[in-house]
């Protein structure tokens, strides 16, 4: 049987509820939660003593439950003679309780009667619309509210505040004679999750509470446990509510579909904030091996970046590995403070249960990696003109302290990284930067340099960061000559002042821009064993990430080559996610240099290009040697203790060109 409206008119309609009421019987019809769920809200602004009115009060059970619990004096009314008739025969033990057929938009009842009006769906069912006769129909049921209400009462309305209903309860009440709240109430939302098919919405509990006119407007929202953010103006208000409404559609779909082998993200915020305090990535798939419907996956603080969190494909390997059917994977957002691992899941338990796969039951399972959030410290924050805003700061990473230099505009990749280790000096202990420690893709590129060593000990590295690339290559060969270049000045004094890069005559860094360099260099007819490109790109048009697109012009590309040396080596670190680009990348290359190898990292998204015009072809035999060469000399300088390069990784990746 359908007991629903055909069209969303009909709810402001008599006919439509006297008929609906008949059709339920006695069954109380709760649309937006029960007293349970409710009473959380409700016995903060009700009090047991306060006269409350309950317009369009139905069947709803609510008035009974209070009544229960010693609020005695309600009267509830409803322009549905047949509900009216009900509910005096269900209540009529409680002697006290009053109800009467009445409109709510034209009631009898005296001036200021009433501490509280309780409108529980009554608001959404007269404002299926904001036609002009609706308009004017709620105009009177507003007006109303504010003649019956005592100086000091409050109209306390449950609503799902649709963008038009939100808009008039602003217009009408948000002025400095009304405290203006808005609460979100999270558990009349899960409980009508549990009990329908269909799509649950957010219900919100707006309370206006009427004063003598005040100094300044009040306006507030709760959107998540019980902290109240003032805000300025109603659009604020607007903002918030649309926020929450969005992010229901999208989880309430979610929650009835699957993916299939994709996924999708969603920014948790705190209200009053401007960042995001968590990202969530809900990955999903269909696959025969899958053994558990669905888990959420806390990541914790400073591993985001990691290849196996911190990408679509690493995430799809953890969801594999674990063999879930839905992965909730979530991020902590640095800015925010987490004080353990048992509060994140406090946090994430209402995320979690919105974004339960269907057929899902049970408790959820948190997973992540330890019993703790993990650490992430800030050393430093800054700004510059160029790279934008950065920040400086040490994570824990495997029992060991990183320090990592981050670009805010792109706040989960890792901009350069240096790892502390420990050393004693006349007796005490002091952290110092590991400058062996280097990322892999850094390490695949030395083996660039190693090829190159017999041809110059000049080496030009256009993309400082923190340096750890150019130190590297300083401490391993004392007889390389690294000529850094760097665009950004703020950069050189981060390097120098958190990463301990040290400038002598076997290190250089010259602030100009990488073009320009170029440029001087053949004008000046220096030549290079090798030039390296390791230079992130602002440009987010374009799938990619490094280096700038105007560094692969065929003119620069020209400059490269002037400037190597006959056996001379230019190595890229390309980061592209554009097929096509990528190939007309290549091709570019391959117009100015006669043999290409490509090395593509394992759970890493870059890709190592080698380039050179020497007589002598790329082949495996040379990169194996070069490989235990670099290991040897890393070893023989005591920065690593077996390997800087796993050889056989590395030979399994190699691609050779041409």
């Amino acid at each position: 049987m359908n007991l629903l409206p055909k069209s969303h008119k009909e709810f402001s309609e008599k006919d439509y509820w006297n008929k609906f009421f008949k059709k339920r019987g006695n069954k109380a019809f709760e649309w937006y939660g029960e007293y349970l769920e409710l009473c959380g809200q409700l016995h903060k602004y009700i009090k047991q003593k306060d006269n409350i009115l309950i317009p369009g009060c139905g069947n709803s059970g609510l008035s009974a439950d209070l009544y229960d619990v010693g609020y005695v004096n309600i009267t509830n009314i409803d322009v549905s003679e047949i509900v009216i008739k009900q509910m005096k025969s269900i209540n009529a033990h409680r002697m006290s309780m009053k109800f009467l057929c009445m409109d709510a938009t034209n009631t009898t009842f005296n001036n200021e009667e009433f501490s509280v009006v309780l409108d529980k769906g009554t608001l959404d069912a007269l404002m299926p619309d904001d036609s002009e006769e609706t308009k004017q129909s709620i105009d009177k049921y507003f007006s109303e509210i504010k003649r019956v209400l005592k100086l000091g009462g409050r109209f306390v309305c449950i609503s799902l505040l649709q963008s038009h209903i939100l808009s008039k309860l602003l217009e009408t009440f948000c002025d400095k004679s009304w405290m203006f709240r808005v609460v979100r109430c999270h558990e009349a939302e899960e409980k009508n999750s549990e009990n329908t098919d269909g799509p649950t919405l957010p219900v919100f509990i707006v309370i206006a509470t009427k004063f003598k006119e005040m100094s300044q407007q009040i306006l507030e929202v709760c959107m998540a446990g019980d902290k109240m953010q003032r805000l300025q103006t109603p659009e604020e208000l607007k903002t918030y509510i649309k926020s929450a409404q969005d992010t229901a559609f999208v989880t309430n779909g979610l929650a009835k579909t699957t993916l299939d082998d994709d996924e999708v993200s969603l920014d948790l915020m705190q209200p009053g904030t401007e960042t995001p305090r968590y990202t969530i990535y809900v990955v999903d798939q269909k696959r025969s091996q899958v053994i558990n419907k669905y888990a959420v996956f806390i990541v914790p603080q400073g591993r985001e970046s990691e290849w196996l969190f911190g990408t679509p494909a690493g995430r799809r390997q953890l969801q594999d590995s674990a063999r879930f059917g839905r992965l909730v994977v979530a991020v902590l957002r640095r800015g925010h403070k987490f004080e353990s691992l048992d509060a994140v899941k406090e946090e994430l338990a209402h995320a979690a249960k919105m974004l339960i796969p269907y057929g899902f039951t049970g408790q959820i399972p948190f997973l992540s990696l330890g019993s703790d959030v993990g650490r992430r410290v800030k050393v430093y924050e800054g700004s510059s003109e160029i790279s934008g805003e950065f920040v400086v700061e040490d994570v824990d990473v495997e029992g060991a302290t990183h320090r990592r230099l981050v670009f805010l505009d792109n706040q989960f990749l890792v901009q350069s990284e240096a790892k502390f280790k420990t050393v004693k000096r006349k007796s005490k202990s002091k952290l110092v930067v590991d400058f062996g420690h280097i990322s892999l893709y850094h390490s695949f590129m030395c083996v660039g340099v190693e090829l190159s060593r017999t041809s110059s000990p000049k080496v030009a590295v256009l993309g400082l960061g923190g340096g750890s690339l150019c130190m590297f290559l300083r401490k391993c060969y004392d007889s390389l000559r690294v000529t850094a270049v760097d665009l950004d000045p703020v950069m050189l004094n981060i390097a120098k002042d958190y990463f301990e890069l040290q400038i002598d005559e076997n290190l250089d860094v010259q602030i100009k821009d990488g073009l320009d360099f170029l440029k001087d260099e053949v004008k000046n007819g220096n030549k290079y064993g090798a030039v390296m490109f390791d230079m992130d790109s602002k440009d987010r048009s374009v799938g990619l990430s490094c280096p700038p697109q105007q560094f692969l012009e065929n003119h620069v590309l020209g400059d490269i080559n002037k400037i190597l040396t006959e056996d001379g080596h230019f190595i890229l670190n390309l980061v592209c996610r554009d097929t096509q680009l990528h190939e007309s990348i290549l091709n570019a290359i391959k117009r100015h240099f006669k043999h290409i190898t490509t090395v593509k990292l394992y759970e890493e998204v870059n890709e190592i290009v080698f380039a050179t015009n020497s007589s002598k072809s790329y082949n495996n035999e040379d990169f194996d040697k070069a490989v235990k060469e670099l290991n040897a000399a890393a070893r023989q300088k005591k920065l690593v203790d077996i390997r800087c390069v796993d050889l056989k990784d590395f030979m399994q990746s190699v691609i050779i060109v041409s």
